[in-house]
């Protein structure tokens, strides 16, 4: 969810980080994140004695592009674009914005 709302490495011209440290750098906290129901659906695998499976990434999933897209389509309903990721309230705010400006 941080990669949709604001994290981002941002440099400056001389290619300086200046998002080096936390308090630079916007990380979602528990605070800021609904409340999750998680279930457990445990699947064994048929392709070797212990049923095991090995184990990949498990923090790249399917919720970037849901919330990217339910971004969208609300933005979508006011006739705004989605802005460039990460989704901050400013970039949100500026694509709305911009709509308001071209009815004008």
């Amino acid at each position: 969810m941080g990669e949709v709302f604001g994290e981002a490495m941002i440099y400056d011209a001389a290619g300086q980080v200046l998002t080096g440290s936390f308090m630079d750098y916007p990380m979602p906290r528990a605070a800021d994140m609904p409340f999750f129901v998680t279930e457990e659906r445990p699947t064994l695998s048929p392709h070797n004695p212990l049923g095991v499976k090995g184990l990949g990434e498990a923090g790249t999933t399917g919720a970037l592009a849901a919330a990217t897209n339910a971004i969208a389509d609300a933005l979508a309903q006011a006739g705004a674009a989605l802005p460039v990721l990460p989704c901050t309230a400013m970039r949100i705010w500026q694509s709305l914005r911009s709509v308001d400006l071209a009815a004008r």
